[in-house]
């Protein structure tokens, strides 16, 4: 289960504002890619909400959705007191013109941007940190070790999978309320029978193929 150790080694134990980062999105063939940012006080936080933050991928859509909305009430009830975070989000058109990587980065720099204050500190998932006015750590496999970057890639999983689930009012016939924009075979059967939408990511591949057959 995540802890707090790396904030700790980062010296947030002395006053100083540790923040976790995480993005979710990156794979999918539609809708944009979102991180989340947050800062905790693990001393302020209830001690039965510490044992459900955990990896979103090893969480079910339903326990995400109850962690989130902890999450966020504890947000408001303690006046960012307790826990602070920030979104951020790279569109379509910011994907398909800078890669998905660096969108995902640019999504990290605008979750870190939307905090109430800059940082201290950054824990990132991964391998690749973005550009930040702070010091900045990555953590391969931050999100099922580390409290702060395991609330964050909820708070931002369950964001991403709620835009979706708007889009696919929007959009219909394309599942997007269960597969969330990833390439499940009904999806990439749906792309071949409805075409291309705007929210579809060109640069990857199973969509640039279908592109290439209507022309």
């Amino acid at each position: 289960m995540p802890d707090f150790t790396l904030e700790l080694a980062l010296g947030a134990d002395s006053g100083r504002r540790v923040v976790g980062v995480d993005e979710a999105g990156r794979g999918p063939l539609a809708g944009p890619v979102t991180a989340a940012a947050v800062w905790l006080d693990p001393a302020a936080l209830p001690a039965g909400l510490v044992a459900t933050i955990d990896d979103s991928k090893r969480l079910s859509a339903a326990q995400r959705g109850e962690v989130s909305g902890a999450l966020l009430r504890l947000a408001q009830e303690s006046a960012g007191r307790a826990l602070q975070f920030g979104l951020g989000w790279a569109s379509v058109a910011e994907i398909d013109a800078l890669n998905i990587l660096q969108a995902s980065l640019l999504a990290m720099r605008r979750a870190v941007s939307a905090l109430p204050q800059l940082p201290d500190a950054a824990l990132v998932d991964g391998k690749q940190a973005p550009q930040l006015d702070c010091p900045c750590r990555t953590v391969i496999g931050g999100d099922g070790t580390c409290l702060t970057i395991a609330a964050a890639s909820i708070l931002a999983k369950v964001a991403r999978d709620r835009h979706m689930t708007g889009l696919a009012a929007r959009h219909p016939g394309y599942g997007w309320e269960h597969n969330y924009g990833y390439g499940t075979a009904a999806h990439q059967d749906a792309l071949r029978r409805l075409g291309v939408t705007g929210e579809h990511r060109r640069s990857f591949r199973p969509v640039r193929e279908v592109i290439e057959l209507t022309f």
